[in-house]
């Protein structure tokens, strides 16, 4: 079993079993009513996402609340049309409308909760050097654009479709560069991280996962409204 699959097999076992209880205890006494709401309904979600999309510190999945709804409704749809390969996200979603697909991009997008504490401590300190200068210089004799170039200075996003990074687990970010760099992960084209997950390293994946993920978060860091134009890259995901 891969490890993606290993991975698919525990949420979909975690959903199940979540279901199984729930039933369990609704067939144990009288039958309670429950709220047709949103929060509601996106329970299971909690299964690999954590409580309300705020993640765990499992080291891979990642946290939903409090991204940019246009980010949000742009990888359900890549979930729903192949762009991204997820055995349990594309069933969840495959025979979802556009207009529901907005409406959770929508619930998650407008949860203010805290974040946990950084979950990358004690790295190498040239290690974590290395990579906050990718950040925030990236590296113009190489072609590679500033991470703060397009997910904004303070690194929490840019209205409507440019996620923040901080918060993420280091093993998600390492991850999903990876995937871009094989063609596993794809975007609307032109796919600029595609192109610049080609052109870093191993290594300097590494170093931006790193610093990414020991950086503290804020309660509540808000999407920047608006960014320098023109990108650095065309990149088909942002209107």
């Amino acid at each position: 079993m891969t490890r993606a699959s290993a991975k698919s097999l525990l949420c979909r076992t975690a959903v199940s079993i979540g279901a199984s209880v729930m039933l369990s205890g609704a067939m144990a006494g009288s039958p309670q009513p429950i709220a047709d709401t949103m929060a509601q309904r996106m329970q299971p979600c909690s299964a690999c996402h954590g409580k309300e999309g705020r993640a765990t510190q499992d080291g891979f999945f990642p946290r939903i609340a409090g991204k940019p709804a246009g980010y949000l409704y742009n990888q359900l749809d890549n979930f729903r049309s192949g762009r991204r390969a997820y055995p349990t996200m594309t069933y969840f979603v495959e025979q979802m409308s556009d207009e529901y697909l907005h409406e959770i991009a929508d619930h998650f997008a407008a949860l203010d909760l805290p974040y946990a504490p950084p979950q990358t401590v004690g790295a190498p300190a040239d290690e974590i050097a290395r990579g906050q200068a990718l950040v925030r210089q990236g590296d113009a004799a190489r072609g590679i654009p500033a991470c703060t170039q397009c997910h904004g200075a303070a690194m929490t996003g840019v209205l409507p479709a440019i996620p923040g990074l901080l918060g993420l687990p280091r093993g998600y970010l390492v991850e999903q560069f990876g995937a871009w760099r094989t063609g596993q992960r794809k975007a609307l084209a032109p796919d600029c991280m595609a192109r610049v997950a080609t052109m870093l390293t191993p290594s300097d994946i590494t170093a931006v996962a790193t610093w990414l993920s020991s950086q503290p978060v804020a309660v509540g860091p808000a999407a920047a409204e608006s960014i320098a134009r023109p990108l650095p890259l065309a990149c088909g995901s942002v209107p």
